[in-house]
Order: structure tokens, then sequence, then C-alpha cells
């Protein structure tokens, strides 16, 4: 699409592998993995017993003790990211027209822990005991309120959810509104914290998680032939966006440049991906052209790759239509959810901050636990070691329950 450039000057993420950019670049680096046995309940009755928790972000420097007690989990994730992105880009909003500055942050499922305790209140000790700041915790949109309070932010401002898209497309929408010229800078992810009795209880009972409790770090395999679930995991990625000239003018860091942007839906399935994979093939296809560029153009793919049997598959299958079979089988191909489990609405944020890191420093990081080839997954999905390299382009994708395919293109100023 003709328009405005569009840069990346912040990135700020929470995880399990650390709260700051540079420390999960270097453990994803180093192949190291933030799953291990499930901490924050009593999983003695659930068949997974594993995620990938946060465990070192110190909330208190980022939020208030009032504030914290108005917030569900997510919502606390979502803000401090969003405040380590922003603090990452150096802007100084008091030199910034307010009405210029847009906040998207969208979320899979929301506050889901406050949902759980407040129904646990409600069916125990009647309506008299729920809280009068329930709606407001669980609300899927507001942590783009909480971070447009905090800064006085008065553009565009909402939240997408679309599951595991939800974040892809928070930014993808970005990208555009800066793209129109509606907003100069946009602070765009997704937050997600469902480790919790409903979260666990429900992703275990379609039989979406992996069961591989003797070996947490082990259990996320994506595009390997013995996967056999996904492994929740919390976390937030947000992005600061800026108009290039703008960022220019300011002297602003820049890790990369946002180029392209698809979004298809499958229109098959409320789970599974269409078997040959066309959806999500289109979706990235849409991103190359978007982005002006040609599939031989494109080095690297952050893969969905949640380690499940029909993502995997039909992501490989997606890959090939979208880019060519031969060339395909040329781009490396890496799953940070193999280090990291799948943080469902934040994981476009987490795998986009990981796209800039990449084209940042001509590194790629491995997928790993990949020991067993899949006939079905046979291209190069760096195995076990990261590899250095210069990036060009890369895509990031995104694929989410009810069929919702994103994908974005980054790629060198």
């Amino acid at each position: 699409m003709a328009g405005r450039r569009v840069v990346v000057t912040g990135l700020g993420i929470v995880s399990p592998l650390g709260c700051d950019p540079e420390t999960v670049w270097t453990r994803l680096l180093n192949g190291e993995s933030g799953i291990a046995p499930l901490q924050a309940m009593d999983v003695t009755d659930y068949p997974s017993k594993i995620a990938g928790e946060v465990k070192d972000f110190d909330v208190d420097a980022f939020i208030s003790k009032r504030e914290q007690r108005r917030m569900d989990p997510f919502a606390r994730l979502g803000v401090g990211a969003a405040k380590l992105a922003v603090m990452d880009s150096g802007l100084q909003f008091d030199q910034e027209d307010p009405d210029r500055t847009g906040v998207i942050i969208g979320s899979g499922i929301g506050g889901l822990h406050v949902l759980t305790q407040q129904a646990r209140n409600l069916f125990d000790k009647g309506p008299s005991r729920l809280s009068p700041f329930m709606v407001t915790q669980m609300i899927v949109d507001i942590v783009a309120g909480h971070v447009a309070i905090e800064y006085g932010l008065r553009g565009p401002n909402y939240c997408i959810t679309s599951a595991c898209a939800s974040a892809t497309h928070c930014i993808g929408e970005s990208l555009r509104i800066i793209q129109y010229g509606d907003a100069d800078m946009m602070i765009c992810g997704g937050a997600e914290s469902s480790i919790c009795e409903l979260g666990i209880g429900g992703f275990a009972a379609m039989r979406a998680l992996s069961t591989r409790n003797d070996d947490p770090q082990g259990a996320s395999r994506p595009f390997d032939a013995d996967r056999d679930g996904f492994v929740i995991a919390e976390g937030a990625g947000i992005l600061v966006l800026e108009e290039y000239e703008h960022a220019k003018r300011r002297g602003a860091s820049i890790y990369c440049e946002l180029v392209g942007y698809g979004r298809t839906a499958d229109a098959h399935h409320i789970t599974a991906p269409l078997e040959d994979g066309s959806g999500g093939a289109k979706a990235m296809a849409l991103a190359v052209a978007d982005a002006g560029l040609n599939p031989e153009d494109i080095d690297y793919l952050n893969a969905h790759g949640t380690s499940t049997p029909l993502n995997d598959k039909g992501e490989t299958l997606a890959t090939k239509k979208a880019l060519g079979e031969e060339h395909a089988r040329r781009i490396m191909i890496s799953a940070t959810k193999s280090m990291m489990g799948h943080t469902l609405g934040a994981a476009g944020g987490v795998g986009s901050i990981v796209c800039a890191l990449t084209l940042r420093d001509g590194k790629v990081h491995p997928t790993i636990n990949y020991t067993t080839p899949d006939p079905d997954c046979d291209l190069d999905y760096v195995p076990n070691e990261a590899r250095e390299t210069p990036i060009r382009a890369c895509l990031n994708n995104s694929l989410g329950f009810g069929g919702h395919n994103a994908t974005l293109c980054f790629k060198q100023v």
C-alpha cells in the first residue's frame, strides 16, 4: 500500500524468558526454555501441569499498589510492557501532540483471573460480594485505556480480539493508521495471562495442551514429529510504531521498518486450519505484496509454530504456497514458542519484537526440541542452534482459533 513510511522505535516485553528485550533475545539465541512446572495453581487434577509463567516482573516499578488492585494480571503485564516500550523509544509525550498518538493493545481472552475469582464469589457468597471493579478489570480493551490515561494520549484507542492473532492485528491496524495519516505514533501489541483454573481447564478439555509433564523444557516442540500440543504461557509484547520522518526529526533509534500487513479468514472451522494451508498462505502473500516485495526478498519467517499437529503442518503448507516451494526451502523459519510457550493473544507482539531484533542483529534464534523430523514439516526450522546471517526482510505469522490469519512484513530501513 502507498502511504507514509512506518518504523519501529520502541520494544517492550514481559515474558517467561525475561522482562526486557535484550535479556529475552540473549536467552532465545542461546536456546533456553522458560517453560517449567506450573506454580500459580494446584494442578493435581489437570492433565497438563506445565506452563511458561512470568517470574521476574517487578510490577511495583511500573504500577502503584492501588492501581494493581484494580487490574487483572493480563493488564498489569500489558501496561508494564507498554511502559517499557515507551521508555525504549525515548518518546517524551509532554513534547508531542497527544491527538497524534494512539494505542491499540489487544488480548485473546482478557481478564480471566478476575472472571474466575468473581464467579466464585457470586456462587459462594452472592451478588453483594462482587467487586465494583470487576467489569473494568476483565474487559479486553482496558490495557489500551490504561496506557492512554497514563500518557494523556487522545489518538485512536481500542483493542482487537482475534484469539492468537490479536496482537498481530493490533500492530497491523496501527500500521494502517499511521500510513493513512490519522496518527504519527502508535503503541500497539498484545497482553495475556490465562494461567488459572478456567484457562488451563478449558484448553485441557479441548486436548490442545501438551501433557509432557515429565519434561517441561522439552514439551513445546514445533514442527517435530513428536509434538503433542502447545504449552500455555503468559506475557505481553508491545511496540512503538512511528512515522519515519517524525522519528528522524527527533533522532530516534530505529530497529526496522514495518512495510506489509495481510489478514484473511479460513472460513472453515473454529479451531482447525484449512488442510491445505491456503488461508494462512493468502495472508502471507498479501503482506509481501503490501510491502512491495517479491517472495524471493523474504529471508526469515517467525512462525506461529504452536507445537500442535494441525497448525504446524498447515503453516508449512502455507509457507510453500505463499513463497513458492523452492524459495520456502531456502528461508529460515523459527518458532519462538518452542522456548516461551504460547502467549495466546500476546504472541504476535512477541514475534514482532523477535523480527525487529533479528533484523537489527542479523541473527536467527533456533527452534529448540527439534529432534524427530516430520515428513509433513520439511522446511528449515533452524533446529536447536542459532545462526548469524544478514536478513533483508522477514514475516511474522499469527493463526488464531476461529480461522483468523494475520501476517506482518518487516525489513531493514
